[in-house]
């Protein structure tokens, strides 16, 4: 990774140096990557070897960084973190081995001639392999974007008019292995190609299209994934390996939009985007979501 994407301390943390590993030696930390948990850049030593590596501590109890542990044991792939050190179960810790490769977003920057298009059907694939892995998982832990938004939240934001649109929930959806937040932040690319996919603390059994969904909806601040070229390409990418739902991938993704503009409210170029996608995509804004022209 590059050294723009590991800033100096940015909040307090825990300390590295006072953990208790079992074979790892810290000795000098490189950067701190913005994350939920406290996350180091940090080198040291492994039975004598120098190593370069990742140590993540929990900064919350639902943290579940045991639960990336387990399955970083049992999924054997060059792209994923290889565990150097943790302390199982405990979830206090893990070290994984550096990985090569870029943010999408350090690679683009502004994204003005829409570069991104040869990277979407790739980045598609990716989500449908992770999608066919079977592992010994448990199912995803409940989260706020897991369910609809309430007519308060719609009324706030003034939304009323899609009540209609979100109580046609999608049905069926097909239950698969869930990588639980694959975005822009937790995949690094070199050379055209996908280097590292980073970060399974939320992975887990869950719903397909949702985690689709999760994965191509825009962030604040992101420069690709804005078009819906871009987002059929990847459903394209997807798609080689897998079916999909594209209207319940639009759904999720509608969802998605309005609990970010409850958070993001600040952001005001954000907010219009949004705003301006779900009239573009939710019909008369209290369509149902099937009558919605695909993805």
């Amino acid at each position: 990774m590059d050294a723009f994407t590991h800033p100096a301390k940015w909040r307090e943390t825990a300390d590295p140096f006072t953990l208790d590993y079992n074979c790892f030696r810290p000795e000098e930390i490189l950067g701190y990557p913005h994350a939920g948990n406290d996350v180091f850049h940090i080198k040291g030593k492994i039975q004598g070897a120098p190593v370069t590596a990742y140590l993540k501590i929990a900064r919350r109890k639902d943290a579940a960084i045991d639960n990336e542990v387990a399955l970083l044991s049992q999924l054997n792939d060059p792209l994923f973190p290889k565990l150097l050190d943790h302390d199982g179960s405990k979830g206090t810790f893990s070290l994984t081995a550096e990985l090569p490769g870029l943010r999408l977003s350090v690679i683009l920057g502004e994204n003005e001639d829409l570069a991104s298009l040869s990277y979407m059907e790739e980045y598609g694939e990716a989500l449908s392999r992770i999608h066919s892995l079977t592992p010994s998982a448990r199912p995803q832990a409940d989260r706020k974007f897991y369910h609809r938004p309430s007519e308060e939240l719609l009324e706030e934001l003034e939304l009323s008019s899609l009540s209609d649109f979100f109580a046609q929930e999608p049905v069926g959806g097909e239950r698969v292995f869930c990588h639980g937040d694959l975005h822009y932040a937790n995949v690094l690319w070199k050379d055209h190609h996908i280097s590292a996919i980073l970060d399974f603390e939320l992975a887990g059994y869950g719903d397909r299209d949702f985690d689709i969904a999760w994965a191509i909806f825009l962030r604040p601040g992101q420069r690709f994934l804005r078009t819906a070229q871009e987002q059929e390409a990847f459903l394209k990418g997807y798609q080689k390996h897998r079916a999909c739902n594209p209207e319940a991938v639009r759904y999720y993704m509608a969802r998605c939009y309005v609990y970010f503009l409850h958070f993001c409210k600040e952001e005001e170029d954000y907010c219009r985007y949004i705003r301006k996608w779900l009239a573009e995509n939710c019909g008369d804004m209290g369509a149902a979501h099937r009558a919605c022209p695909p993805l």
